[in-house]
């Protein structure tokens, strides 16, 4: 790819030099497809007619069905069931939708270079993550004011630096021992072993792709809640934590991470210990319900 200087904006001296060093060695940031440059152009041009989107996305059979999928989600259950593109373009808003897409076609963008069974994991991993996140935002977006769009889009990227990594470095999911059940990248080991920092990665997959920038910098912070003043990024930040507690309680998998965020999460969503349990609950099942467990 063309270096784009102005994906760098917000990094650090440091963290620019090592973005640099590791565009040098072949860490390569994969433009968005045609289809979905296709749907942006619209959008920006104001397009309304929800038949034009609705033709470009039938371009990608594949894209379309996983769509169909996505919306099963109970977060839509007001609109389903869904009867067409074009319903789902209606009920649920261009924007929206075009936030689900592009979501949707990220796993397509970064396929297996080698170790297609960590890939695999790591996009079931990714999308559990997301419908939960979605799942969790819906439960509290009078609080938080973050729709399910916006957070199954900042789900599926938030740790999207894992998977470019994968691509460039074929020792990357060995040295990060990522096939064990619950094993996520290290990031002291990361950059001692690569000189990577999969945060920073994610960062600019999501700037090169234009999301919205309180997405951008919750995918830099996700693992430094701490570090965040904007508030729609913080928010953003602990309903993905959250998603990712959900995702290790719902597999029985150790999450040391969630003593160390869990006071900031619960105030940032105004949420209580006590009044916790039953959102997990009512999440899990309607997670288990759209996956047929």
């Amino acid at each position: 790819m063309a270096f784009d200087k102005a994906l760098l904006a917000g990094l650090s001296e440091n963290e620019e030099k090592s973005v640099k060093r590791l565009l040098e060695r072949g860490v390569n940031l994969p433009p968005q497809p045609r289809v979905l440059q296709e749907l942006y152009a619209k959008l920006m041009a104001g397009v309304a007619d929800v038949r034009v989107y609705a033709r470009i996305l039938a371009q990608d059979p594949g894209l379309v069905a996983m769509l169909f999928k996505v919306v099963q989600s109970a977060s839509y259950r007001r609109f389903q069931p869904f009867e067409s593109v074009e319903h789902i373009l209606q009920a649920i808003g261009l924007q929206q939708t075009a936030n689900l897409v592009r979501a949707i076609s990220l796993s397509s963008s970064l396929p297996a270079k080698h170790n297609r069974k960590a890939f695999e994991a790591f996009w079931i991993r990714s999308r559990a993550i997301s419908e939960l996140a979605m799942l969790v935002a819906e439960e509290r977006v009078t609080v938080c004011n973050i729709f399910p769009d916006q957070a199954f889009l900042a789900g599926v990227f938030i740790e999207c630096g894992v998977p470019v990594l994968m691509q460039r470095f074929s020792t990357y999911c060995k040295d990060m021992r990522l096939e064990e059940p619950g094993r996520w990248a290290d990031l002291a080991e990361e950059d001692r072993r690569f000189n990577a920092d999969h945060c920073v990665v994610g960062y600019l997959m999501a700037r090169h792709w234009k999301l919205p920038d309180f997405i951008c910098d919750a995918i830099r912070y996700h693992h430094d809640l701490s570090h965040l003043d904007n508030h729609t990024a913080r928010t953003m930040v602990a309903i993905l934590q959250l998603a990712m507690h959900l995702y290790h309680l719902n597999l029985h998998l150790p999450n040391p991470e969630w003593e160390t965020v869990e006071t900031e999460v619960l105030d940032e969503l105004g949420l209580r210990e006590d009044t916790l349990p039953e959102l997990i609950d009512i999440v899990l099942e309607q997670h288990h319900a759209a996956s047929g467990h």
